[in-house]
């Protein structure tokens, strides 16, 4: 079973449709299950339409790839203070 934690890791490729097809499924499942991953996957999908919208088409992938880690370091020390799903 996919742990938030484990989705918070993937989401971004989940979006982009990089994910295989038991991939997708895994996070879909878990999806179904978690209100806070499902909100989550909400405002990262709203946040990357929001940027693609107001960007000149070239991605900055080292602030890409620190945002990922900062997502991921909050998501890990929620995790430490409560069960995660």
């Amino acid at each position: 079973m996919l742990m938030c934690r484990d989705l918070a890791m993937i989401a971004s490729d989940y979006i982009d449709g990089e994910l295989n097809t038991a991939g997708k499924l895994s996070v879909k499942m878990h999806l179904m299950m978690c209100g806070n991953c499902r909100s989550f996957i909400g405002n990262l999908r709203a946040s990357t339409e929001l940027m693609k919208a107001h960007t000149s088409g070239t991605v900055d992938e080292e602030f890409v790839r620190r945002v990922d880690e900062r997502v991921a370091e909050a998501l890990e020390a929620k995790g430490r203070g409560n069960d995660q799903t």
